[in-house]
């Protein structure tokens, strides 16, 4: 019986490899062919298919444009005369959908503050004199505190006084904590994403921007 199934094993391993083979092709039993015809037909669209030089890899790797660049711009506050002025502007002269006008509470601001001086020539010692401690300064937007220097600005009078102490330990003597500006409410107007084409337009908004500047959103 053991002799029997040896036999069997033998002749069905013989009989696979000539069909794998291709040798009882001739009786109608072979695999398919994989020779390069057969493939041929296999193809999907053979005709696209070309060769690439070794710089265009590269190029058709390279990331694609996604679009002009946007900013998103800020510019305010302004009281509510203004902002009704400037509303009706917006409405006819900017896309819609490309503004806003939103309701803001501006805190207090507090700075450590050097001035006021006699002239401009006392203003640029001073700034000199800070430069080479190393100490910058911020541009004051308060005009009555002009010409002035500002050390730094504050949300409180508390952080404002640390500040102070601080400078003082570094050399500067005749600064003070003073209010920059009260609390105030108004209208912020947000340009959410100003492309090129839209940025040139906001020129012909200055008649109802009330001196106001653009500043990036924050």
């Amino acid at each position: 019986m053991l002799r029997f199934i040896v036999l069997a094993l033998v002749l069905l391993n013989g009989l696979y490899f000539a069909w794998s083979q291709g040798l009882l092709r001739a009786y109608g039993f072979a695999p398919a062919q994989q020779t390069e015809p057969q493939r041929l037909g296999q193809q999907i669209r053979p005709d696209a298919v070309r060769l690439l030089t070794a710089q265009e890899p590269s190029q058709s790797e390279a990331p694609r444009a996604t679009g002009k660049p946007t900013a998103c711009l800020q510019a305010g506050l302004f009281d509510a005369t203004q902002s009704a002025q400037l509303r009706r502007t917006l409405a006819v002269t900017l896309p819609a959908g490309s503004w806003s006008l939103e309701e803001t509470l501006e805190p207090a601001r507090w700075i450590v503050y050097m001035g006021k001086y006699a002239n401009a020539e006392d203003l640029a010692k001073k700034r000199a004199q800070l430069a080479s401690l190393n100490l910058k300064f911020e541009p004051l937007t308060n005009p009555a505190l002009g010409l002035g220097l500002s050390l730094g600005g504050f949300s409180t009078q508390t952080a404002a006084t640390a500040a102070l102490d601080a400078f003082s330990r570094r050399g500067v003597r005749t600064a003070r904590v003073v209010q920059e500006r009260e609390e105030v409410s108004g209208t912020l107007l947000r340009l959410p994403a100003a492309d090129e084409a839209l940025r040139t337009r906001l020129d012909e908004l200055k008649p109802v921007m009330a001196g106001k500047a653009w500043s990036p959103c924050r």
